[in-house]
């Protein structure tokens, strides 16, 4: 069982041609707009309203697929159900990316949407507060109030998953990481794709050239700007830097071309050093959080059939120490 859970994955399925296209697509608009518009300020504002603005634009859905909006305290977030069977009396808390300063729930769906019907059950697709008004604390904050709220509504911890792309990949393993600190009971498991991990000084940059879509020098400027007055290198700043004994199994997803990289790689060893069953898949030549263009992408619509075994896996573990405990007190 153990194998199943803690193992590395490089997928050998051919680059389509979709994903050649998309990354030639990604590397003369998507990266240089990027490098341009993160410079101030203003050019964070201008990003977001233009992210704003694609936000409004009704994505297309399955017809299955419902959206059920909710309240927390000083967030909001959106319940997402792939269908009319699904088990209720569990759910994923998911933590959507953006650099934490753009994008929400709703641009996340085409995530959300498959981990619903992956995981066989609702998920709560959070939209925690963000820069640049407000701060990585506050972000935290708001993921942790949500977790607490949903054990307050009666959920198990073990019947609760996180899961999280790139800012959101940062939040579950803070969240984690906060949780364990605090004595709280943990989540059945985390899934993080392409975790942006690293906020510190001294992360090092490979793919600064064949990331297609990140440009390596904008991640480094918007680390600095949130971590200004932090330490950078507290593990609820850059979780690469954690000790995780104790936490729930985890999957990591990133590229092999992307800046973030080498980031996920080093908290899926670090895990494992302290213990922790880690799921490490390195698909080559993918962008970064490549899921959500599985409406586009075979490799995405893939990835979802591989955090499925993932799940699978972290339920027979849990049966198995279940029945393990009854024997034992028999």
């Amino acid at each position: 069982m153990g194998n199943e859970l803690n193992h590395d994955v490089h997928p050998e399925y051919p680059v389509s041609w979709q994903a050649a296209a998309l990354n030639g697509l990604l590397r003369g608009t998507m990266k240089p707009m990027t490098s341009l518009l993160l410079r101030n300020t203003t050019g964070m504002a201008l990003a977001s309203r233009v992210m704003g603005l694609g936000e409004r634009v009704p994505g297309i859905l399955p017809k299955h697929v419902t959206i059920e909006q909710e309240k927390f305290g000083a967030c909001s977030g959106e319940w997402v159900r792939a269908g009319d069977d699904l088990d209720e009396g569990k759910v994923l808390l998911y933590f959507h990316g953006g650099a934490y300063f753009v994008c929400s729930a709703a641009t996340h769906r085409p995530i959300t949407w498959r981990l619903s019907l992956t995981a066989d059950r609702p998920v709560l697709s959070l939209d925690y507060r963000q820069g640049p008004v407000h701060t990585l604390a506050e972000s935290l904050s708001d993921a942790l109030a949500a977790y607490e709220c949903l054990l307050e509504r009666g959920y198990a911890p073990e019947d609760i998953l996180l899961a999280g792309d790139s800012a959101g990949g940062h939040l579950t393993l803070a969240s984690l990481l906060a949780l364990r600190d605090r004595g709280m009971p943990l989540p059945a498991a985390g899934v993080c794709l392409s975790p942006w991990s690293d906020l510190s000084n001294s992360r090092s940059r490979v793919n600064h050239w064949s990331d297609p879509m990140l440009p390596a020098g904008r991640v480094d400027w918007l680390a600095r700007r949130w971590t200004d007055g932090l330490d950078p290198c507290d593990p609820l700043v850059s979780p690469v830097y954690g000790d995780y004994t104790g936490i729930p199994p985890l999957m990591i997803v990133t590229g092999s071309t992307e800046v973030l990289r080498e980031e996920g790689h080093r908290v899926a060893l670090s895990a494992r050093e302290n213990g922790v069953p880690v799921t490490y898949e390195e698909w080559r030549r993918m962008p970064h959080v490549f899921a959500i263009l599985a409406d586009v992408l075979p490799e995405a619509r893939m990835v979802f059939k591989h955090i499925s075994r993932f799940f699978d896996a972290v339920e027979s573990r849990r049966a198995a120490a279940v029945l393990s405990d009854a024997e034992a007190a028999a």
